[in-house]
């Protein structure tokens, strides 16, 4: 065999063990120049593939080379080259991995059914990139994940309406989006829109005499999805058409999806027939992700972006940032450009260095136990000194118990240290507490603490609402 062929034969070997974008990510151009005496010259297009194959794959290169050759390796030499007649002179990593989603795009473009449903989707104002096959299900989401896919196979009649809801970037929107990005394969008779939006709307038809328009537009769908329906709260004529509009298209046999960042009942100032609507179909929460989760986030998203990252960096990155998916990507971008622009492979050392200042901050904004014993208090309407206080009336009770078994479970703070917190009290005190609301939740299976131990959570990661 000549050297084109033994490298040939080498990266279909090395293509078996890797996935399709780190293989083109890194051995795109790269070619063996030389080999003989148990010595090779491997070429390659820049200084960072010459890094990354040198660092990360060239155990896996030696271990083909000699599978294809029979023959032992001394020594192996990286050198940046380009072969001959090569287009790509100048391209780098980032450069290569975008020539390569431009080609992908291209082709697409020219498919006349694809550009059709792109653009019919562009129109809805839904975003293309949110779609099922890149969200990453896990524990805490696989229920929403499993609803949103039965929707889509039986438009208006499975879960009618969906109810999504969840704290803020663990995924709402991408599955709400998903459902639209599906389904317009198939029909152009889709919208999606905020609440604010679907408001702004009302108002405007309003003031303008055009509310049968308005009408026409939003009750004449197959499909309205709706984000972040919790800010229609207390906009009584919002609700009011809201309820309508929801009315009319059920009756139909028309799919609706919601989302909100709590769920129907713990929405302030929300009307109780709306509550009874919402709660009519199914009603599923997304949270926050576990460890393994965000791992295969971390990892999904990195080999998009033509950057893939070492496991100990992705469990370096997901062990330091605990709250939702937009802060993952945010530390994930971060040590991208980092690392593109002074042409580096990432360690675990210059990851850590590259994120200590946003690691800090996300540790800055980290949760009290102060602000749980707030939320506890607003949820239930008495005051922070009531909670602290001696009495042992039943309406105080709860609400001290349940602010001890969240500082518990959020800060796994000690038990006398939670005894502090609380007035004062002793660690027995503190532990009676939490393990009476533990069996609730774990053996009894109360319904009614889940769903308010959840708009509590929702109401100390979102203080704001």
């Amino acid at each position: 065999m000549n050297n084109d062929q033994i490298w040939q034969a080498t990266l279909g070997e090395l293509e078996i063990n890797l996935s399709r974008v780190n293989f083109v990510t890194w051995f795109k151009d790269t070619f063996l120049s030389s080999f003989e005496d148990g010595r090779a010259i491997i070429c390659v297009p820049n200084a960072f593939v010459k890094k990354w194959l040198e660092e990360k794959y060239h155990k896996n290169i030696v271990n083909s080379l000699e599978n294809i050759t029979k023959h032992k390796l001394h020594e192996i030499i990286y050198k940046i080259e380009l072969r001959h007649g090569s287009n790509n002179i100048g391209l780098n990593v980032r450069q290569i991995k975008n020539t390569e989603d431009a080609s992908v795009s291209e082709s697409k473009i020219q498919t006349p059914d694809t550009t059709v449903k792109a653009v019919t989707a562009n129109r809805f104002g839904l975003n293309p990139k949110y779609v099922f096959d890149n969200f990453v299900v896990g524990r805490g989401n696989e229920l929403a994940h499993a609803a949103c896919r039965a929707v889509v196979n039986n438009l208006g009649k499975a879960y009618n309406p969906l109810f999504i809801y969840g704290g803020v970037g663990l995924g709402k929107t991408h599955l709400l989006q998903a459902i639209g990005n599906e389904v317009a394969k198939h029909t152009d008779k889709i919208l999606y829109a905020t609440s604010e939006k679907f408001t702004n709307n009302y108002i405007q038809a309003v003031q303008t005499g055009k509310a049968k328009d308005f009408k026409n537009i939003y009750r004449n769908v197959d499909l309205l999805l709706v984000d972040d329906v919790q800010f229609m709260g207390g906009k009584d004529g919002t609700q009011e058409e809201f309820f309508h509009t929801f009315n009319e298209l059920q009756q139909g046999d028309k799919q609706i999806v919601m989302t909100s960042d709590r769920p129907p009942k713990s929405i302030p100032a929300i009307e109780k027939r709306l509550i009874s609507r919402f709660e009519s179909g199914m009603v599923a929460d997304v949270g926050k992700p576990d460890m393994e989760t965000k791992i295969a986030i971390l990892e999904r998203k990195s080999i998009e972006k033509g950057f893939p990252l070492d496991k100990d960096v992705l469990i370096y990155i997901a062990n330091n940032v605990q709250n939702n998916i937009r802060e993952l990507e945010g530390a994930l971008n971060k040590v991208v450009v980092i690392h593109q622009l002074s042409n580096s492979v990432p360690t675990l050392k210059s990851v850590r260095n590259a994120l200590s200042d946003y690691v800090s901050s996300l540790q800055a904004k980290s949760l009290t136990a102060k602000e749980i014993i707030e939320a506890v208090s607003r949820f239930y309407e008495v005051s922070l000194k009531e909670i602290s206080g001696n009495s042992r009336r039943k309406e105080l009770v709860g609400p001290r118990q349940v602010a001890i078994y969240l500082i518990r479970e959020e800060l796994s703070s000690s038990y006398p240290s939670i005894g502090q917190e609380i007035g004062g009290r002793d660690h027995t005190t503190a532990m009676h507490a939490y393990n009476k609301i533990l069996r609730e939740v774990k053996e009894n299976d109360n319904e009614k603490l889940k769903q308010d131990l959840e708009s509590i959570k929702q109401l100390y990661a979102n203080p704001l609402y």
